[in-house]
């Protein structure tokens, strides 16, 4: 399943309020929760090398239709991970790196939606996120093939050739897209987690759902209200790589949240410390003092994104810059002593009424 999820951003995994905020136990896959009222029916599985959690409060749903929501749930998942896998050799995504170029490459609508949110994001955030930078991840030893030291700055020029969102040309219209360098590599794995959960979104609006929360690797949506009839409870864990507990609680409702951090996936060499998190503009791992970075939006695809971009872009360029756009992120930075502080947006401010 697509492992590449892990590579480029360590994913912050949604924390399990949401049934305490509803005043309810959580149960098994496909089982209602014994309460009176709204129940909650949970579905859960694993997808793109991570696992999904859906919950649709309902007054009830029969068997044939917790079948039919678990296989659109499913079917949701599956086609994402079937176009934009890096790691199965058949997906669109794979496909497409393993051209050479020089002509467009046909791909699907949802793939071709997704490079055109990313390269939206990328212009927004001057290039701090890029679908191609895969190349300069590797390169550092983030990838397949760990390597014990540092890349030269030789090594780093060649690679950058074949980096830059720019270099991709799409065409919406014919559904292609077109590599500026015949060894370019995408990948969409900063996006695509954010994708399918609007996916899956999408496929319980389809069927008349009006209240649910789908979370998957981390990425979250919410719709209405929880069983108990308030907003959804979601939870930013606290950026440390001990144990998993919340830093702040976020009522949410028919938004997504997303969060990028920087404190599980480096390594420390002659004492200097290299993040997994690469600067496409630079081709060096950040070196700021940002944990990480949560953004809500409508659209999860867009959260996830911008959450990446804004950790790349660091404690002040990227407060400054949600701030300008009037983007909804949580900032949380290590300080000295061991202690963290944090940062919020006046957008994200109000989602909690300040």
């Amino acid at each position: 399943m697509m492992k590449a999820m892990q590579r480029f951003r360590t994913s912050i995994r949604w924390l399990a309020v949401l049934a305490a905020a509803a005043g309810l136990a959580a149960c098994g896959d496909s089982r209602p929760a014994p309460v009176s009222g709204p129940k909650a029916f949970s579905f859960q599985g694993a997808t793109m090398g991570t696992t999904y959690t859906v919950k649709v409060v309902a007054p009830s749903l029969s068997e044939a239709d917790q079948r039919a929501t678990r296989d659109a749930i499913r079917a949701a998942l599956d086609a994402v991970d079937q176009s934009m896998s890096t790691y199965k050799p058949g997906s669109e995504l794979s496909r497409f790196n393993g051209y050479g170029g020089g002509r467009p490459f046909k791909l699907s609508a949802a793939t071709v939606r997704v490079f055109l949110l990313a390269r939206e994001v990328s212009a927004t955030t001057g290039g701090a996120f890029d679908v191609t930078v895969g190349p300069l991840v590797n390169a550092w030893g983030f990838g397949p093939v760990k390597r014990a030291e540092p890349p030269t700055e030789a090594e780093l020029e060649a690679v950058r050739a074949r980096v830059g969102y720019r270099k991709l040309e799409i065409d919406a219209q014919a559904l292609t897209v077109t590599k500026g360098h015949p060894d370019m590599y995408a990948d969409l794995s900063a996006i695509a987690k954010g994708f399918g959960v609007d996916q899956v979104a999408a496929a319980l609006d389809a069927r008349g759902l009006a209240n649910y929360m789908v979370e998957v690797g981390g990425e979250v949506r919410v719709k209405g209200r929880n069983a108990a009839g308030t907003p959804w409870q979601v939870g930013i864990e606290r950026p440390d790589s001990i144990e998993q507990r919340a830093q702040i609680v976020v009522p949410m409702s028919n938004l997504s949240m997303a969060t990028s951090g920087d404190y599980r996936n480096y390594f420390v060499k002659g004492g200097r410390r290299y993040s997994h998190e690469i600067d496409p503009t630079t081709g060096y791992p950040i070196q700021h003092g940002l944990a990480s970075v949560t953004v809500v939006a409508s659209e999860c695809a867009l959260a996830d994104a911008y959450a990446t971009g804004l950790l790349v872009l660091g404690p002040e360029k990227g407060y400054a810059l949600a701030a300008e756009k009037g983007l909804a992120a949580y900032f949380i930075e290590h300080r000295p002593g061991g202690i963290f502080g944090e940062r919020q947006t006046p957008a994200f401010a109000a989602l909690k009424g300040g």
